[in-house]
């Protein structure tokens, strides 16, 4: 079992920068892979990043490529997602995820989710 918390969202205007960030609980998170998903009103919830349980593997999804970066640290049990260059179409609820598999972008291949955290970036 893994618990996950978000922290670190808020309001930014355009061209900002936040850092993400997602605790997890329980002595085996290094064995999960993790992934950043994220719903804004009205749309499906969609991929934005992953990383493997190593930290030596990301996937972003295109429209956040060399923008966002994906990182952890199995030490303090935490995965983050820094974000640059924030549009205001990046603004969502983003919600951080465990697979016990390799991660992939589909959000039902998740066994774990938090609660979310919500990113509004203003023009």
């Amino acid at each position: 079992q893994v618990q996950l918390a978000e922290s670190g969202g808020g309001l930014v205007q355009a061209g900002g920068s936040l850092r993400l960030s997602c605790a997890a609980s329980g002595r085996t998170f290094s064995s999960y892979g993790m992934g950043w998903f994220r719903q804004a009103p009205g749309k499906e919830r969609e991929f934005v990043a992953a990383i493997n349980r190593s930290g030596e593997g990301t996937m972003y999804a295109d429209s956040v490529k060399g923008r966002f970066t994906i990182s952890r640290d199995n030490a303090q049990n935490a995965v983050y997602l820094r974000m640059t260059s924030l549009k205001p179409e990046d603004t969502a609820v983003y919600y951080c995820a465990a697979t016990r598999l390799p991660p992939i972008p589909t959000p039902n291949t998740y066994n774990y989710w938090g609660q979310g955290t919500q990113v509004t970036v203003s023009s």
